[in-house]
């Protein structure tokens, strides 16, 4: 029988004999043992036995401060406040059990409340708040305690302050701060030699690697003759935050042949991020691979990685396998794959993983809230992203942008600006991200003044700078209104020097407009600042070919040739039962290719009885009219719009299709026409925003 069974059969016997029956010796033996066996149950037991009848209540202040620490320890604040409470006597060490019982749960303000009453302070005292404050994020109020505990109280720090004081300094960064803890730590002459003072060692590494110090970590990594894991993690961590992937692997590889040393969780979490950071997918994969007893952080890094690389398609599947393996995702994890999602439009699984937030209690986290506002955005359903908006107990700035940037994406421009307008009723300040919602809204619809009112607030009314992103907003909307020459003024006035964004939007704006000056003059900034980019080229030799300069696009396209400039693909795609189908213009690679043109072609005829006309002007070529309208009839997403009706014919829902770049102008009527004369609702993202076309009209109002 275990000492816990025997200490329950001896409660359980003192409630049978009654009221009398227990002697001071016996309650005392038995609350003793309650504490060192860290039974809170039997502990409670007892005391509300002694509190029934009334029998005997000890005074031993040794056994109470036991009884204390264990409520303390278990968490129990109330037992431990109502047992603090009763104390006829209390010394420092039953106020420092209560300081511990308010750290453990995270109540700062009743923890800084025991501590300000305290009769009398030690330097455990100080070592459990300071350590508090550490663990609930309160850094700065840690630091002033360290101080005060030796400027004013006298004491000296423990290892055990040392380390959760370094710790703040992590995260603060307050490098110098950090450095004067290390010199504190060498004037009270503690060499940090020997296996006792490792987690100082460690907390110094962690500091000065985390304020990218990371070669004086690195010098104090090699003084340490006794590294344990922990070290080691410190080293390897801080170089990949301080983005040196290749020195963190070197690193490992070190740990594992000379050190001879195992890694753990946290290692091969850094080590997966190194790799990821390089490019290394399949090292990343080999060693997740090898990994026993993998936690939701290391299926949340795979997953994290592949993102950041553009493997949509294998992160979706780690996360299914994931779930296959009946590890419970965090709402970081679900708003990772959230984004991925968003990223590939893909509809039907981002309910599927709306559904698994529901079932895991995360439906309501900030986090996850905003990326499925994101996510149902940017495929177009932006009556979904508003129910999740809507259900929302708790909204902060992130969820407000990705509300108003997702009506302004899809055509819902005055509702992006009233809710703007709701959101600084709020209360809320708009940050950098709402103003680029606000302004991509009025440079949807032309609002030029509502526009400048807009720019001219984030600095008169919110006290900030106009972004690059901001001038890029209002050079767009000036550009694609007509005034090109205001939108030339305003890349003049800017204090910054104009990005590679804001003059492709200029030469967006000019395509717009036919204005070859205009793009000439932003082309020439491009080629400058990105020589190797294709994207200026090719808009720069469409805008001559839709004049008829065949000899300026021979002469762009030779240019071209000179410099090694790849061409990037245009292509669309559409899911269809969970299943992505891609296509380039002229594509003959899908096995339904026989299909898809022959309904193509039955839909250009009928369009065409219906009044559409192609607009060969978009022809790339110095061709007859026959060859230029071919070349401008198989461009990707008609394909794309072919295949879905194909393989959705009788449905009421919209065809969604994706592409890379912008929709051309004969592709966004053909889409109109197409709507109207099959009363089929598409919708079309393109890489400006969405195109939601409804009986012959598009959400964009022909303005894109």
């Amino acid at each position: 029988m275990s000492r816990k069974q025997k200490l329950r059969e001896a409660v359980d016997l003192l409630y049978t004999r009654g009221c009398s029956a227990g002697t001071e010796a016996t309650y005392t033996k038995l609350l003793l043992e309650c504490v060192q066996t860290n039974d809170v149950v039997q502990a409670k037991r007892l005391q509300n036995h002694m509190d029934l009848h009334n029998t005997f209540k000890p005074n031993n202040t040794f056994l109470q401060n036991r009884l204390l620490h264990l409520y303390a320890k278990s968490g129990k604040v109330s037992d431990a406040q109502q047992l603090f409470d009763k104390m006829p006597q209390r010394d420092v060490f039953s106020w420092n059990a209560m300081l511990s019982s308010y750290s453990k749960l995270g109540l700062v303000q009743n923890l800084k409340e025991v501590f300000d009453s305290m009769p009398v302070r030690d330097s455990v005292s100080y070592n459990t708040i300071i350590a508090g404050f550490v663990k609930n994020e309160c850094f700065d109020d840690a630091l002033s305690l360290f101080i005060r505990m030796q400027r004013e109280e006298g004491l000296g720090p423990s290892d055990y302050t040392l380390v959760s004081v370094l710790n703040a300094c992590s995260h603060l960064l307050k490098l110098k701060c950090g450095k004067q803890v290390h010199g504190r730590i060498i004037v009270s002459g503690n060499s940090l030699k020997g296996k006792e003072n490792i987690f100082v060692w460690n907390a110094l590494i962690d500091m000065y690697a985390k304020c990218g110090e990371v070669e004086k970590a690195r010098w104090l990594f090699d003084r340490i003759v006794d590294k344990n894991v922990v070290s080691w993690n410190s080293m390897v961590s801080g170089y990949l935050k301080n983005g040196q992937p290749k020195e963190c692997l070197d690193l490992y590889h070190e740990m594992q042949l000379s050190a001879g040393i195992n890694p753990d969780l946290v290692t091969v979490s850094s080590i997966l991020g190194a790799c990821f950071q390089i490019g290394l997918l399949d090292e990343a994969t080999r060693i997740f691979r090898t990994m026993k007893d993998k936690d939701k952080v290391f299926w949340t890094t795979m997953i994290v990685g592949f993102m950041q690389n553009r493997k949509e398609e294998d992160a979706l599947m780690l996360f299914r396998e994931m779930l296959h393996d009946n590890v419970r995702p965090d709402s970081y994890t679900l708003s990772s794959i959230v984004s991925v999602c968003a990223r590939l439009a893909s509809l039907d699984t981002g309910k599927v993983v709306h559904g698994k937030a529901v079932c895991t209690g995360f439906e309501g986290d900030l986090l996850v809230s905003s990326t499925l506002i994101d996510m149902y955005s940017k495929s177009g359903e932006v009556g979904d992203a508003w129910i999740v908006f809507e259900m929302m107990p708790v909204r902060n700035v992130v969820s407000w942008n990705a509300m108003i940037v997702g009506y302004a994406q899809n055509g819902k421009d005055q509702e992006a600006l009233a809710l703007y307008n709701e959101m600084l009723y709020e209360g809320l300040k708009p940050d950098n991200i709402t103003f680029v919602g606000v302004l991509s809204a009025c440079g949807h619809t032309g609002l030029i003044e509502q526009g400048w009112k807009y720019f001219r607030s984030i600095s008169e009314l919110h006290g900030s700078l106009p972004t690059l992103d901001h001038y890029a907003c209002m050079i767009n909307l000036l550009g694609r209104s007509g005034h090109m020459k205001e939108a030339v003024e305003l890349i003049k006035s800017m204090q910054d020097e104009p990005n590679h964004l804001v003059w492709s939007t200029l030469l967006s704006a000019s395509k717009v407009n036919r204005d070859i000056e205009h793009a000439e003059m932003a082309a020439s900034h491009l080629f400058k600042l990105d020589p190797l980019n294709a994207e200026p080229y090719i808009m720069l030799s469409n805008m001559y070919a839709a004049s008829g300069r065949w000899e300026a696009v021979a002469s762009m396209r030779s240019l071209m040739k000179d410099k090694k400039i790849q061409k990037f693909a245009a292509y669309s795609w559409i899911e269809i039962d969970n299943e992505v189908h891609m296509f380039v213009s002229d594509d003959r690679t899908h096995p339904q290719t026989p299909d898809i043109y022959k309904e193509l072609s039955r839909l250009i005829k009928k369009m065409r009885e219906a009044g559409y006309i192609s607009d060969i002007n978009l022809a790339l070529h110095d061709v007859g009219d026959k060859e230029k309208t071919d070349s401008v009839c198989y461009h990707s997403e008609k394909l794309a719009l072919a295949f879905g009706l194909i393989r959705k014919p009788q449905s009421v829902t919209a065809i969604r299709i994706l592409k890379n770049i912008r929709v051309c102008g004969d592709c966004h009527m053909f889409m109109k026409f197409v709507s109207k004369i099959m009363q089929r609702p598409i919708t079309l993202r393109d890489s400006s925003l969405f195109h939601h076309f409804v009986g012959g009209q598009c959400s964009c109002k022909d303005y894109w």
